[in-house]
């Protein structure tokens, strides 16, 4: 089993910025595609930025040139850099992992194992 714990949520004004983490435990050697999901109310979870073993990155549109995702191995741990933030970007945010070997790939067709219990990102207008 694979623990994932996301910390670095709050409230911030449109414009700024907020990084979150993700710690994981358990089977670490078990994972292999990690990314950060959003999802609001009533709304679809999303994929918001996803990353291969081997380093491919995937963000969506919304927020492509806004947001970095980065992996640290040593540290276990990843992270979401949230720029420019806009009243849009509020949702849930929770880190996720699979152990399924998808190659490369990294998208919407992700089917994750492991989800953390979220952090909230409120943006005030």
């Amino acid at each position: 089993q694979v623990q994932l714990v996301e910390s670095g949520g709050g409230l911030v004004q449109a414009g700024g910025s907020l990084r979150l983490s993700c710690a994981a435990s358990g089977s670490i050697r078990s994972i292999n595609t990690m990314g950060w999901y959003r999802q609001v109310p009533g709304k679809e979870r999303e994929l918001v930025a996803g990353i291969s073993p081997g380093g491919s990155i995937y963000y969506a549109d919304s927020v492509q040139g806004r947001f970095t995702i980065s992996r640290d191995k040593a540290k276990n741990e990843l992270t979401l850099q949230m720029n420019s933030l806009k009243a849009e970007d509020t949702a849930m945010y929770y880190c996720a992992a699979t152990s399924s070997y998808y190659s490369d790939y990294v998208g919407p067709r992700l089917s994750m194992d492991f989800w953390g219990k979220g952090t909230l990102v409120t943006v005030s207008s």
